[in-house]
């Protein structure tokens, strides 16, 4: 059987749905990884500033890739139960999703190095200065930079109770599983579904491998399911 027709299939027989996504998900909207951008930060001598101005002008130059936008839509089926990030871009909720999990945090989780109060909105980076503390002055950090990328407490602890109900889990665009910090309490009966087109970690712990890039993959399974009748219809 055609592997984006079983695809389909698992899709339509869960309720339950777990999405892990990488940067490879960001990457068709022509975004920049959290990864390539240490090289900046290296290059800037460390300076966070330059670092993040730089990240910046990525993020707020691109959209979602139609990946995202297609989780979203699946989430809004109520199949969606949740969705586990590395990304740090903000684009799932940009595209509309709202059960998401960033486990290393996000532009949407702010400190004022000064006062300690939070800033939590992708919002006030949207500007054409770094922003600044509107109570005392002080300089507005990110979670991934001034926690050192550390894990973001409060969303590993949404992704383990997601994961451990999974009946169906989609990798999409990542090549680590995280272990101990989410992976090991998934659900073990769940199916995992892989898109990525290269190899992984993942590609034998996968019960499906699909060997497209996550935009070709979902726009693909959109045809089948409006073949099938299992998708709403827009």
């Amino acid at each position: 059987m055609d592997v984006i027709k079983q695809f389909a299939d698992y899709v339509d027989k869960s309720s339950r749905i777990v999405a892990i996504t990488g940067a490879g998900i960001s990457l068709s909207g022509g975004g920049v990884t959290y990864g390539q951008l240490h090289v900046t930060r290296r290059g800037a001598g460390g300076d966070d500033s330059a670092f993040l101005r730089s990240f910046l002008d990525s993020m707020f130059h691109y959209d979602p890739s139609y990946a995202h936008y297609a989780l979203k839509e699946l989430e809004d089926e109520g199949k969606m139960l949740g969705i586990i990030t590395t990304n740090v871009d903000c684009m799932h909720t940009i595209a509309g999703s709202k059960n998401v999990a960033e486990i290393q945090g996000s532009l949407q989780v702010n400190c004022c190095e000064e006062c300690g109060r939070h800033y939590d909105t992708y919002e006030i980076w949207n500007r054409k200065e770094l922003p600044k503390c509107p109570v005392c002055g002080g300089t507005i950090t990110p979670w991934p930079i001034y926690s050192h990328i550390d894990v973001w407490d409060k969303d590993v602890r949404k992704a383990r109770d997601w994961i451990s109900q999974a009946d169906l889990i989609l990798v999409i665009g990542t090549h680590g599983y995280y272990g101990g910090v989410y992976w090991d309490y998934r659900n073990r009966k769940a199916p995992i579904i892989q898109i990525n087109p290269g190899r992984t970690s993942f590609d034998y712990l996968a019960t499906l491998n699909i060997r497209e890039g996550s935009d070709e993959a979902f726009r693909q399974l959109k045809e089948v399911r409006k073949r099938n009748g299992g998708e709403q219809k827009d």
